[in-house]
């Protein structure tokens, strides 16, 4: 299976590693991820003409979309990626955390202080709760905050730690996104993949 990843930003590429792993848990067959990368594509005039631009040049059998909720509802996000599909032959999948990407990368010590280049660190990183994850109003501060504090370093070499390439590595250390089932947002993805991929 071939999915392509449309995002609202570059940083959103985290999601790959999870995505993938979701489509595992329901299919033996190989999984080709796609990232569209519109930095190199014409600004599109709306939503519909950029995924329409998205599928004909990443074409494939189901396209991810991602929007962090923020100040929407998921449900109004969700409608509105439908809406932009609505002429669209391809399955789509919505992808729509309450408030970022990253608030799914927080659900764990180890792979952050691996992610680093400090695994056997023992500073408190202050983690949220799993169940809170949702809620938190800024959930890329509190893992940026995180990884510096994982890296064990002073506040004066922190300015030399590129805490966004560290982000990125964060997937590397992370095998089992289980946890993510308990909020309610990931099991809608769930339930989305599932619905799509085992029909």
């Amino acid at each position: 299976m071939t999915y392509s990843l449309v995002a609202d930003g570059p940083s959103d590429a985290i999601l790959i590693p999870i995505l993938t792993w979701c489509l595992k848990q329901h299919i033996a067959d190989a999984v080709v991820a796609q990232w569209v990368d519109f930095g190199r594509i014409p600004r599109q005039p709306s939503m519909e003409a950029k995924l329409e631009t998205a599928l004909d040049l990443y074409p494939c059998d189901v396209l991810f979309v991602h929007r962090d909720a923020e100040r929407q509802s998921p449900e109004w996000r969700r409608a509105e990626i439908s809406a932009a599909l609505r002429n669209a032959i391809t399955t789509h999948i919505p992808v729509v955390p309450v408030r970022m990407t990253e608030a799914w990368l927080l659900i764990a010590e180890a792979p952050i202080r691996a992610a680093a280049g400090n695994p056997n660190g023992n500073e408190p990183l202050d983690l949220p709760k799993l169940l809170t994850l949702e809620e938190i109003a800024d959930p890329k501060k509190v893992l940026y905050d995180a990884l510096l504090r994982a890296s064990g370093r002073s506040s004066r070499r922190q300015t030399t730690f590129h805490v966004r390439q560290r982000v990125h590595r964060i997937c590397e250390y992370i095998d089992d996104f289980s946890p993510l089932k308990v909020l309610p947002a990931f099991q809608l993805l769930q339930q989305d993949i599932r619905s799509t991929v085992l029909v």
